[in-house]
């Protein structure tokens, strides 16, 4: 038996450290999945020779940890989507990448995971307005807990020089968007809140009003603007901007100077009335299954190059202070457009507002009526003719087929 023993002790001890080793390197060679959910066009994706900052994540983490993760990367066109698919739980991402507003109600809602920031070192590099106690920041997220500022921005109107007169009195102004002069022309937000806020600017209504009867007033107004426009659209603005199939629009900033590379005949400015300054934030979901490597990915993120690559291929501002501090990013922004830096981050000379989680029932409200003005069928007096010459040929075949069949038969 001693014997035996031995024997079965020195092979353990051969094949042990084969095991180990074998172990080991299905760790190393142990393959992860990283969901993340942003916006459209929000991230440089190696296109025309930029870096691709997710590949460039997976081999950042495979040198460090000895790990391969694969990024998973998918996006929405707006916030109230991305919230239907995170409420939902039919789907689990690692990281989203929400606006402040949005921010308040997944908190409120303990969708979002609280952060480590053992784990995110370089959330140093975020400017102090941006990331603090006393910043924007903490009024969406209070502490700090749930989100890392990634861009930001604010919204503008778009227009077209060959098709809007240099002297036209409505530039400047959200005026432009209702000018029926222009109707066919005009593009709007097909989301509720930008949507609703452009009305609300226009009329000197608070963004987030409690008042019912101020709501149904901007609805109004956007059932106003209804008739003369060409669409409620998204994303889809790229094109028809830059291929001038539409001539006015609402929107980001950020994307004003990435179709303008395409188009040049357009122009932008932010409305005397005022508009919405936002920020969009990298939080983890609560039902993240890869938090640790969320995390670093934000981390990551923050970092020098793709953060200066994030926001180069964006065009959007950036709360990164290893960003808006390098020389060659502005020298970058200034040669897309002579006032696009100065623009981008002049926030002092705009009349801003963010805004704001509303309540559960102000919430049902907005979708109420967003409802109301998309379903909102406009019956024209031409509609009404058809129908009359429609209902007017029915009876009269009704009675010819009538006649024809008392004919037969009284032969």
């Amino acid at each position: 038996m001693k014997r035996i023993a031995s024997v079965l002790t020195a092979i353990l001890l051969i094949i042990l450290p084969v095991m180990l080793t074998a172990c080991s390197e299905i760790t190393a060679s142990e393959s992860v999945t990283l969901y993340v959910y942003n916006w459209g066009e929000y991230i440089s994706d190696g296109s025309e020779g930029c870096l691709d900052s997710n590949a460039a994540f997976e081999e950042w983490y495979y040198q460090t940890y000895g790990v391969k993760v694969t990024v998973n990367y998918s996006t929405f066109s707006s916030n109230e989507s991305l919230y239907a698919k995170l409420s939902s739980g039919s789907v689990s991402y690692d990281i989203v990448v929400p606006s402040d507003y949005m921010i308040q109600r997944l908190i409120a809602e303990d969708l979002l995971a609280p952060l480590n920031y053992e784990n995110i070192p370089n959330i140093t590099n975020i400017l102090p307005e941006f990331w603090g106690e006393d910043s924007q920041h903490s009024e969406y997220d209070p502490g700090n807990i749930y989100s890392v500022p990634y861009l930001y921005g604010m919204i503008g109107i778009i227009y077209n020089t060959t098709m809007v007169a240099e002297d036209d009195p409505n530039i400047g102004s959200w005026k432009l968007m209702w000018d029926e002069k222009h109707a066919g022309n005009i593009l709007q937000f097909n989301n509720s809140r930008d949507a609703f806020g452009s009305a609300q600017y226009l009329l000197g209504i608070d963004v987030n009003t409690d008042d019912e009867a101020q709501w149904r007033a901007a609805l109004d107004k956007l059932k106003e603007q209804k008739p003369i426009l060409q669409g409620y659209v998204m994303d889809e603005i790229y094109n028809k901007m830059e291929n001038g199939s539409a001539g006015i629009a609402a929107y980001y900033a950020g994307d004003y100077l990435a179709m303008y590379e395409n188009n040049q005949d357009l122009e932008f400015y932010y409305p005397e009335e005022g508009t919405n300054l936002y920020v969009d934030a990298m939080c983890i979901p609560a039902s993240s299954k890869n938090k640790l490597i969320a995390e670093r990915y934000i981390d990551f993120m923050l970092t020098e190059e793709p953060a200066i690559a994030n926001a180069e291929y964006t065009y959007y501002a950036s709360p990164n202070r290893v960003v808006v501090e390098n020389e060659e990013y502005i020298e970058y922004m200034s040669e897309i457009k002579d006032d696009a830096y100065e623009k981008m981050y002049d926030t002092d000379s705009v009349m801003t507002s963010t805004y704001k989680n509303l309540s559960g029932e102000k919430l049902a409200l907005i979708n109420q009526l967003w409802e109301e003005l998309k379903s909102n069928i406009e019956i024209s007096t031409g509609i009404y003719v058809i129908c009359g010459i429609i209902i007017a040929v029915l009876v009269f075949l009704g009675a010819y087929f009538g006649i024809r069949k008392k004919i037969r038969n009284n032969y």
